[in-house]
């Protein structure tokens, strides 16, 4: 599996979401999912089995797909119509499946969403943890997530080790933002024990700094296959409720009432129309001017063009907005809300998100 097959699987999925939007169950896996069964190289019925039996809450139910090696299913997935939202029934429901069955891989989506689990037993208890929660489009950010679910990697043990170490990153990245202030004052207190008192002020704010990009950098490997570049992550927040949709919605306030609000089923397409309502109707190239704009660090949030100045490097998910400049859309949930309450700041504005971010 590459990027490549990814790449049209999403594009091809796509498609026939956008033909069909509302399309149930059984159209769903037929259109869409067998396509995905195949970039992780599962077949029907080679080694995949159809609605295989499984003991839950103390009933027989019915997977939707048990991936089978050595006679014996190694991975579920659960599928529901991209007309159904994922909720915590689903996700319960995979989770009851992996524990009663012993198997360690699954899979929960609708085709426009994803999520990855993996089963592990720690101290004699059962875990059951998210590797990531993604959708459709952000699918290729994430091949190394995927490649842990191929008939391949599961085989040779590949798996265990992509997921151990997500886990381990996952883990290292809550102590840091948890323990930032402690982790912070004791960087201070070596540097000033080593150096002279007279910087200390100077050491916990650069050590906070340090932390603060340790983390994002933990991001980026953890959700974008560990580009050098802080970049795309759906991080393993809480999934959305029950009744929730998957769709995000911004909404823009002045005087703290609402102004403009923008939704969609992707955060990169909802942060290019936020980002253009400031450049159409706020006035913001006037605010970040002279362009490319890069607020404290490397990477580019707005220009005039897709590629960066004096280098041979692209913008990586840039949306183009109102008088033919772009927005660079490919970062981690984190910092796109940061990035859009910066530049809304810029135009006096501010910006409420709803809970799914």
């Amino acid at each position: 599996m590459d990027g490549n097959e990814v790449e049209k699987y999403i594009e091809d999925a796509q498609s026939t979401i956008d033909d069909s939007p509302q399309m149930g169950e059984a159209t769903t896996k037929a259109a869409v999912l067998r396509d995905f069964l195949e970039i992780l190289d599962w077949e029907i019925p080679d080694n995949t089995q159809l609605e295989y039996s499984v003991k839950a809450f103390g009933k027989t139910y019915k997977v939707d797909y048990a991936l089978i090696l050595e006679g014996a299913p190694v991975a579920f997935i659960e599928a529901k119509g991209v007309d159904t939202p994922l909720n915590e029934t689903h996700r319960d429901q995979l989770s009851a499946y992996l524990k009663n069955e012993d198997v360690n891989w699954g899979i929960l989506t609708n085709g426009k969403r994803y999520e990855f689990y993996r089963r592990r037993v720690v101290d004699s208890k059962i875990e059951i943890d998210n590797l990531a929660n993604l959708h459709l489009q952000d699918l290729s950010n994430r091949v190394t997530v995927l490649r842990a679910f191929t008939k391949g990697s599961i085989q040779t043990g590949d798996s265990e080790k992509i997921a151990t170490r997500i886990n381990k990153l996952q883990e290292a990245r809550i102590i840091l933002e948890n323990e930032k202030e402690g982790l912070a004052d004791e960087i201070k207190n070596t540097l000033t024990e080593s150096v002279s008192d007279v910087i200390s002020s100077q050491a916990e704010s650069q050590a906070k700094e340090m932390i603060d990009r340790l983390v994002e950098d933990i991001e980026t490997e953890i959700d974008t296959d560990g580009d050098s570049q802080p970049e795309e992550v759906e991080p393993p927040d809480s999934p959305p409720a029950d009744t929730k949709s998957s769709e995000y919605i911004i909404r823009i306030k002045s005087n703290n009432e609402v102004v403009a609000t923008f939704s969609d089923d992707l955060q990169g397409n909802l942060m290019g129309k936020a980002v253009d309502y400031l450049v159409k109707n706020r006035g913001l190239i006037s605010e970040v001017e002279p362009l490319p704009y890069r607020p404290g660090r490397d990477r580019i949030t707005i220009h005039d063009q897709t590629t960066y100045p004096d280098e041979d490097k692209e913008m990586r998910s840039p949306r183009e907005l109102t008088g033919g400049y772009y927005v660079e859309t490919h970062d981690n949930s984190k910092v796109k809300y940061e990035r859009l309450n910066n530049l809304a700041e810029k135009c006096g504005l501010g910006v409420e998100f709803d809970d799914a971010w």
